[in-house]
């Protein structure tokens, strides 16, 4: 069964049951990378421009899991939420 809905530019596309549908996502540049973080560090903090969007050309500081370096791309979903500051204390510090 297929229905109909109004795509890009008003025009009317078929819509199938079950298809995939993708939230709007918004491209950053990775600037810095500033640490590891994460109770095992398998997380990135990085400092990130946002190319693209409401927030275009605002630099924000996001964890990233997986491998990354400067000049990569990153997809975001929302670019209002930032990741909080690393502490240079170390285990045991108060």
């Amino acid at each position: 069964m297929a229905g109909k809905k109004l795509g890009k530019k008003g025009k009317e596309e078929e819509v199938k049951k079950g298809g995939i549908t993708f939230s709007q996502a918004y491209p950053a540049s990775v600037e810095e990378v500033i640490g590891r973080t994460g109770t095992r560090g398998e997380a990135t903090q990085v400092r990130c421009k946002i190319l693209d969007g409401r927030d275009a050309n605002k630099i924000i500081r996001r964890n990233v899991k997986g491998p990354v370096q400067v000049g990569d791309v990153l997809m975001l979903r929302e670019t209002e939420i930032e990741a909080k500051r690393l502490t240079k204390a170390g285990r045991g510090s108060q």
